[in-house]
């Protein structure tokens, strides 16, 4: 049985994912996302671009899993002060 984690993103953030710019995806470490992916076993990502339906298949980027780290980062999407975040690898390739 194949498992893939949805991620639904932003028009910027996935625009940059496509592009190769952006190689994270951030989550905040909350009850939600360590249920989603603290000893979770996923084969691959979809990443959408907002919330499309679901033919629409050319608004989604299908990526490997290739896991995720905790980082400390401060990012205008999260407010002025340093949050902790699961970050989720994205790149096209290794």
């Amino acid at each position: 049985m194949t498992t893939a984690l949805t991620l639904h993103l932003k028009h910027e953030y996935y625009d940059q994912i496509k592009s190769g710019q952006k190689t994270e995806e951030y989550r905040l470490i909350t009850p939600y996302w360590v249920k989603r992916l603290i000893n979770r076993r996923y084969d691959k990502i979809h990443l959408w671009r907002g919330y499309p339906p679901k033919n629409a298949i050319h608004l989604r980027i299908t990526r490997p899993w290739r896991g995720c780290t905790v980082k400390t980062i401060t990012h205008p999407h999260f407010g002025d002060q340093p949050v902790t975040v699961f970050a989720i690898n994205v790149e096209r390739k290794l």
